[in-house]
């Protein structure tokens, strides 16, 4: 007899021995039990759905695992889901903030046993934390630290600069940013993934100077250097202002910068480290004066060596020379015109220059649609300040200020040469125009000869620059003239700009004269 007969032949004994009670008991609990596992296994019970265990913002996505197609409807409505590997999934878009049902009907893996519904229900928060926190940052000077503090009610989450920060009950914080960068930025994310934003500007108020410029090579002659060095012994003058890069293209002091030391620009006239270390010994300021754009060296090395898109263009293609000479203007729109001229003031502000004054940071004078400019997008002034602003980052985070020389015409005719007073303010601690009365015409600001009346002109025009910039930290401190042009200057004349800056409550000035001598009677011990 085979094993599965003899297994038959054991079940009817023993069936047969058994009272049919107990026979039809046994077969009814083993049918309810077969049907009990055949439902479990094609109910929607193993349905999960995820996303549901807090509320959800609109962007949010809800899962629903162990099914591959169902009907699902919100609130009543059907709506429409993504199969994705192991289920699918729905966004929330569009529903207003509340509570909202969710129900997913799923067929049965056999026809005729119908489908199975579940519901559950789920709740929408769109609205961000209430974020509060001052506009901008005021630091005792650049890369120090500053204390952030506001209220994000209703956040689950505040970072400050990158950082998750400690909130008390009511949502308040305080956190101190060690070396905060230009803008900080605090968010404040909710438990639903709705988030708040603010940016924070760090403004640094300058100290002011009183100030004369110095060249390279004028440093390095005991009969210039000698005499500025008196000035500010005698306490006529806190700070020196001295070329870094100057209108010939050449890097004056010991650069390491290696585009520099490439198209041979450094030349090294001096020893930053050993110049700074002797003028802060004296308790004098150093600002290191960049001339950005007027540049031939950089500019022939760039034309010569396949390069012409570093350089401003005539409409024909040929180098524009606007008076200053072949290849004088590199393209300010160009990243790699931008990007050397980033490295040198990030350098000096390294080397320890308190601070970084642009000149020639503009386009060349001209008819604007007689030139070409590569890489321009947007117009040439925002051009100018977005490099102000790259430029900014850089100084700032290495201890520095920054700061622009302008035209005086930019304070109304910011087209001219790209100087848009309010964009560039955005991006510089203060701006230095340029008002030497013999550069104005006869008639501007109402003065029928400025070079014969520099307090008028000086006051008058200052005035515009103070307006221009009102509403914001900036500050400005003005370029006055210590030369003869046209006009015999004395300290006569000097004094007279001097006090014209003050009557506009500017005590900051920086005076130029080529020669780099100074008429030390016109200034007088800061008192």
């Amino acid at each position: 007899m085979s094993d599965a007969a003899s297994a038959r032949a054991r079940i009817k004994a023993i069936s047969a021995g058994m009272p049919k009670y107990v026979v039809i008991g046994v077969v009814t609990a083993l049918v309810v039990l077969f049907g009990f596992l055949l439902l479990r296994t094609l109910s929607t019970e193993d349905v999960k759905i995820t996303g549901l265990a807090q509320p959800v913002n609109t962007d949010a996505e809800l899962g629903i695992q162990g099914v591959n197609s169902a009907k699902i409807t919100v609130d009543g409505r059907e709506v429409a889901a993504r199969q994705v590997p192991g289920g699918l999934t729905l966004a929330p878009a569009g529903l207003p903030d509340g509570k909202h049902e969710l129900v997913v009907e799923a067929p049965r893996s056999i026809s005729w046993l119908g489908s199975d519904t579940t519901s559950h229900e789920f709740t929408v928060d769109t609205t961000p934390p209430d974020l509060q926190v001052d506009d901008s940052l005021r630091p005792d000077g650049p890369n120090r630290p500053v204390t952030v503090t506001g209220k994000a009610h209703g956040a689950e989450r505040v970072e400050v600069a990158g950082k998750q920060v400690r909130t008390d009950p009511q949502g308040a914080f305080s956190v101190v940013v060690d070396k905060p960068d230009r803008d900080v930025k605090v968010v404040a994310t909710d438990a639903a993934g709705n988030k708040a934003e603010r940016t924070m500007t760090v403004h640094i108020k300058h100290p002011g100077m009183r100030a004369v410029h110095v060249t390279g090579m004028a440093w390095t002659s005991d009969s210039l250097r000698e005499p500025i060095l008196d000035l500010a012994r005698q306490g006529k003058i806190d700070t020196v202002e001295l070329d870094l890069k100057d209108e010939s293209g050449e890097v004056v002091y010991d650069s390491q910068v290696p585009m520099a030391q490439q198209i041979g620009a450094v030349k090294g006239y001096y020893n930053a480290r050993q110049t700074l270390d002797q003028l802060h010994g004296m308790g004098v300021r150093v600002v290191g004066r960049l001339v950005a754009f007027k540049d031939p060296v950089l500019g022939a090395a760039s034309w010569n060596s396949g390069h012409p898109e570093r350089v401003v263009q005539t409409a024909g293609g040929s180098p524009w020379s606007s008076g200053y000479g072949q290849y004088a203007f590199t393209n300010f729109a160009d990243p790699v015109v931008r990007q050397y001229n980033v490295d040198i003031a990030a350098e000096a502000a390294q080397l320890g220059f308190d601070d970084v004054l642009y000149d020639y940071v503009r386009r060349p004078d001209g008819h604007i649609n007689e030139m070409r400019i590569p890489n321009l997008v947007g117009t040439p002034e925002a051009a100018i300040a977005d490099f102000l602003r790259q430029t900014q980052t850089e100084v700032r985070s290495r201890g520095a200020l920054l700061g622009a020389s302008v035209f005086g015409i930019a304070v109304d005719r910011p087209t001219e040469i790209a100087q848009d007073i309010r964009q560039m303010s955005q991006y510089v601690d203060y701006i230095a125009p340029m008002v030497y009365p013999s550069h104005w015409a006869a008639g501007e600001f109402g003065v029928g000869n400025p070079n014969s009346q520099p307090y008028d002109i000086v006051a008058r025009s200052l005035g515009a620059f103070a307006k221009a910039v009102e509403g914001t930290d900036v500050q400005i401190i003005p370029w006055l003239q210590d030369f003869s042009l046209g006009v015999s200057y004395g300290p006569g004349e000097v004094a007279a700009q001097i006090d014209a800056a003050r009557s506009n409550g500017m005590n900051s000035f920086l005076l130029w004269a080529p020669n780099c001598r100074y008429h030390d009677a016109a200034l007088a011990p800061r008192g």
